[in-house]
């Protein structure tokens, strides 16, 4: 199989997670955004997602942290994910997607990333809930960053010294068990922090 078959089959592969991923991300944002403005509507009201204590949308949906740009953050949810699920389904589609395209995903996905990061540490250590919607967004957005980096990087968009590199070659190997283990941290992360609401229900 030539190099360039296995770009396809890598831009394809990561097509359907776009648009899966994208179409799922989408969903928990556009919920997220009705149960806000419900929420606006009706202070006394109780997100559908506010389960118990540690699964609290609406302890969630009330702090700074929500509105970090001065607007509800699914908003930006709901704007990235149709990106992706557009991205995907043209890939899909058999269009060809230039590199400066190829190089902005990749800006969206790092900065999607970084603040998702921000908001495990924030829902963690400062406001002390989960949102569970808001995991769904945090499921989505880890693979979306890795494999939209995996691809780049093999596919040379970061120059062909980035694709040969035995780095690259060795993450594109293993990129299944570095996915187990990022969403294990999250998952220690979250065990540790609500152990003794957890620690209840044994």
């Amino acid at each position: 199989m030539s190099e360039e078959q296995l770009v396809r089959g890598r831009d394809r592969s990561l097509a359907w997670l776009l648009l899966l991923g994208g179409a799922i991300g989408f969903t928990a944002a556009f919920v997220l955004v009705v149960e806000k403005i419900a929420l606006i509507k009706d202070p006394s009201y109780v997100p559908s997602c506010s389960l118990n204590p540690v699964l609290s949308c609406g302890s969630i949906m009330t702090t700074d942290q929500a509105e970090l740009f001065g607007f509800p953050n699914p908003l930006i949810g709901v704007a990235s994910f149709a990106i992706l699920t557009t991205t995907g389904a043209a890939v899909l589609a058999g269009a060809t997607v230039a590199r400066w395209y190829w190089l902005g995903l990749q800006v969206g996905a790092l900065l999607g990333l970084a603040f998702v990061v921000w908001l495990i540490s924030q829902s963690l250590y400062v406001i002390g809930a989960l949102c569970p919607y808001c995991m769904v967004v945090w499921a989505v957005v880890v693979p979306v960053f890795l494999y939209v980096t995996l691809r780049n990087a093999a596919a040379g968009v970061f120059g062909d010294h980035v694709a040969d590199s035995t780095a690259v070659r060795v993450a594109v190997e293993w990129h299944a068990a570095i996915l187990v283990a990022a969403f294990g941290v999250v998952t220690l992360l979250i065990g540790v922090r609500f152990w003794s609401y957890w620690s209840t229900l044994i």
